[in-house]
């Protein structure tokens, strides 16, 4: 299966604040571990040139944990740590519900 750019940001933004192995978050969300272990190389590698911000000078930020989707007075809430199978089924019935 063929990833996006976008997409494989999407993927290593959540597992690296998902604080698991690269093997462990690969073989829990589908992903081949071994093609994403090197997606996580790939941005180590092209990460070495960046500064680093230590945690302390960075103000706390608010993250949504969860996503609102309103239509014809209907409300969905869909939380934003699925997995793409999780996703999908949302998706479907999404797609039956308001099409």
């Amino acid at each position: 299966m063929k990833f996006s750019k976008e997409e494989k940001a999407l993927w290593l933004e959540n597992w690296r604040v998902s604080g698991k192995s690269v093997w462990a978050y690969a073989r829990e969300n589908g992903l081949v571990p071994q093609t994403f272990s090197r997606w996580t190389k790939a941005v180590s590698e092209a990460n070495q040139s960046l500064v680093e911000v230590p945690l302390k000078l960075i103000p706390p930020v608010q993250v949504a944990q969860e996503m609102l989707i309103e239509k014809a007075g209907v409300k969905i809430r869909i939380p934003l740590d699925l997995n793409v199978s999780g996703l999908s089924a949302v998706m479907e019935g999404l797609r039956n519900l308001l099409w």
